[in-house]
């Protein structure tokens, strides 16, 4: 009995060994799926992003269209050099009759040519500059229409930094979408439009920007759902 029993039982122990290690197998099967459909789906979601920079980065103009037509008023997004500079001199020389300065983000330099044009010509800083006081380029985008509709304008020729005009004209559209809107970025020296890929803090700008203009079209999405209606 005992030699009949023995072979039975190593059979019996080899079937569920065989049993166990193709469980085994079938469950460590299981994970490399998941784990490939996860990679794919963070590299699509990679690619896409990447896809979306490219296009963004061809929506920063790359120079002025010299658009000469006046309009209502000069606008100008404080936030980095050469912006308020830029806007005053459009404004004096006569693009506009009103100039309206968002934000307060207002350096020595900014200060110093307000102070200049308040010694040279105090009547054009009383009547025909005004200052607002936004924190971020969304709100830019709502005192500046809250100013325009409470003047009666229909246009408006905006000053920003280049990389800065994707977002700006998409926030100032979304706020006045019947408004005439004329771009005239202005160039930082230290940003690098061209080869863009090569330059770290031009990378880390334009992917910032694009990051902000992704969360600024999520935010609208609400308002462009609702206007489709049912």
């Amino acid at each position: 009995m005992l030699f009949h029993k023995s072979p039975y039982r190593l059979l019996m122990g080899f079937g569920f060994s065989t049993l166990h290690i193709k469980r085994n197998t079938i469950i460590r099967t299981r994970k490399p799926k998941w784990l490939i459909k996860t990679f794919l789906g963070v590299l699509s979601i990679v690619v896409l992003w990447l896809m979306g920079l490219v296009w963004f980065v061809n929506q920063v103009p790359k120079q002025i269209s010299y658009n000469k037509s006046q309009t209502d008023a000069v606008v100008v997004l404080t936030g980095g050099k050469s912006r308020l500079d830029t806007g005053l001199k459009l404004f004096f020389k006569g693009y506009a009759k009103q100039l309206f300065i968002s934000g307060v983000a207002l350096d020595g330099g900014d200060m110093k040519n307000l102070l200049k044009v308040a010694q040279r010509s105090p009547n054009k800083l009383a009547c025909c500059i005004n200052v607002g006081f936004s924190k971020n380029t969304a709100e830019n985008a709502f005192e500046t229409a809250t100013w325009i509709s409470s003047s009666g304008f229909q246009s408006l020729r905006l000053v920003t930094a280049t990389y800065h005009m994707p977002r700006s004209l998409l926030e100032m559209k979304y706020q006045m979408p019947d408004i005439k809107i004329i771009p005239h970025p202005v160039f930082p020296i230290l940003f690098k439009r061209e080869s863009w890929w090569l330059w770290p803090g031009t990378v880390k700008l334009l992917t910032s920007e694009f990051n902000k203009y992704i969360f600024a079209k999520i935010r609208m999405l609400p308002s462009f759902l609702f206007e489709l209606g049912p």
